[in-house]
């Protein structure tokens, strides 16, 4: 098995990126709620680097690891 590490960066990216349209315009990727990843989930997530991060966000909350995020934001905002 192929040792896959995960890249930081993008988890810094979504802690400071903000959703550029919809419903939640202007908030950061992190913090849209979890029913509407659902429902970007069910209709699809856009292509692209912001689908990748609506979809990582996603899967981060699906699992219940928003620990991960609060970590990263703490570790963004010093």
């Amino acid at each position: 098995m192929e040792n896959i590490r995960p890249d930081s960066k993008i988890l810094v990216e979504i802690v400071q990126t903000k959703m550029p349209f919809g419903k939640y315009k202007g908030t950061l990727i992190s913090d849209i709620p979890i029913s509407y990843l659902e429902w970007m989930h069910n209709k699809g997530f856009p292509p692209g680097k912001l689908g990748m991060m609506l979809a990582t966000v996603y899967e981060i909350k699906i699992n219940g690891l928003t620990d991960i995020i609060f970590k990263v934001k703490r570790a963004v905002r010093g």
